[in-house]
């Protein structure tokens, strides 16, 4: 069996020796049965997350205040606005948030964004988000948490962290929480429809904030790899291992994790359990099927994995992997395809036709 889109691409094949821990089982051996039963289950696999790959978020603040420094009209998408926003936590600054509205009224669902650090979204981008009459919603997470090694530099500027220890994915997914509680209190924003995306390692936080947050509506990752909508276990051809990320990158993660290079088979966590927890809101992955190493193969795995929760809980639709030819970033297919989804789920449009492919479709992975 081959999968046409372009040379680079692997071929991946089911691998029986390759089995996910199991999920619709309680942590007491019974199976879930109820979505009261599930709830039980979700606490359980937040907790593994926590305790086993991310570290624990940093605490929930008593109060996040937002602020508005600036407003004006937008240069690039006509008749929209701009604002700029701090966000405080316990009274001192955390980050500077940027609200893009479109101009008609509101009150406008939202995508939220925390990947200013390697620069704002496109123009392009931007007035494809306000011309289907979302706001956007930019920070740089890295104004939360540090991304070097924190024995090199201090591990975050925002003082509502001073002190923490845990992972970096987990204060990114706490600061796209803080977010949120800033857009809950702008009277333009709907925060009955907040999205949030990421790309690469905000892609892994992305996911993780959807997880933990349940005020967000839908979570899309884009070529999140390791740690995100990759599977540890299941690395194709290219991919990059749990030694390789957390050699590269061990302040991202626990230390626990470290404990599980080359002995994937004993974590007792694997990526589709992130995805389930989201369930019944809305998953969107995207990835780029040459982007070898970030597992494309491997998210496809978690993807049918995770699946079964959402058909459990009556949403099979709410759980979407979308692929695309090419290689590593955040391309405007890839917007596209997130704001065609955001309009299936928000707006009840349904996708265009072609607008859902998925290069692994008939790849099947048994699963015990």
């Amino acid at each position: 069996m081959e999968l046409l889109h372009s040379t680079g691409m692997e071929t991946p094949q089911p691998s029986p020796k390759v089995n996910l821990p199991a999920l619709m089982r309680l942590n007491s051996g019974c199976l879930v049965s109820s979505a009261e039963d599930w709830q039980v289950r979700r606490h359980e696999l937040l907790d593994l997350a926590r305790n086993t790959i991310y570290g624990p978020l940093p605490p929930t603040p008593r109060q996040t205040q937002v602020s508005l420094l600036h407003e004006g009209a937008s240069r690039t998408c006509a008749g929209g606005r701009i604002l700029s926003l701090r966000v405080t936590t316990e009274a001192r600054h955390c980050f500077t948030m940027r609200l893009l509205l479109p101009a008609t009224a509101g009150p406008h669902p939202v995508l939220l964004h925390g990947d200013a650090c390697w620069g704002y979204v496109t123009d392009a981008a931007k007035c494809a988000v306000l011309g289907r009459g979302y706001a956007l919603a930019e920070f740089n997470r890295v104004e939360v948490m540090s991304d070097l090694v924190p024995a090199l530099v201090p591990q975050t500027t925002c003082a509502s962290l001073t002190g923490y220890t845990g992972g970096a994915i987990a204060a990114w997914a706490w600061g796209l929480h803080r977010g949120v509680d800033a857009l809950t209190q702008i009277n333009a924003i709907d925060a009955q429809h907040i999205a949030i995306v990421g790309h690469s390692r905000g892609g892994k936080a992305a996911i993780l904030a959807g997880a933990s947050d349940t005020r967000i509506a839908f979570t899309s990752a884009n070529n999140s790899g390791a740690g995100g909508a990759g599977c540890w276990r299941f690395c194709g051809t290219g991919a990059e291992t749990l030694a390789d990320i957390t050699a590269a990158f061990p302040h991202w993660f626990s230390s626990e994790l470290q404990k599980y290079q080359g002995k994937e088979l004993e974590l007792p966590f694997d990526q589709h359990f992130l995805k389930a927890l989201i369930a019944p809101r809305y998953l969107l992955t995207t990835e780029a099927l040459d982007d070898l190493w970030a597992n494309p193969s491997g998210s496809w795995r978690t993807h049918q994995a995770a699946r079964q929760v959402f058909e459990f809980l009556g949403v099979p639709s709410h759980i979407a992997m979308v692929t695309r030819p090419g290689g590593h970033g955040q391309e405007m297919t890839d917007w596209e395809t997130l704001l065609n989804h955001m309009d299936l789920l928000f707006k009840g449009i349904p996708l265009p036709l072609g607008s859902n492919e998925n290069g692994f479709e008939n790849v099947d992975f048994s699963q015990s």
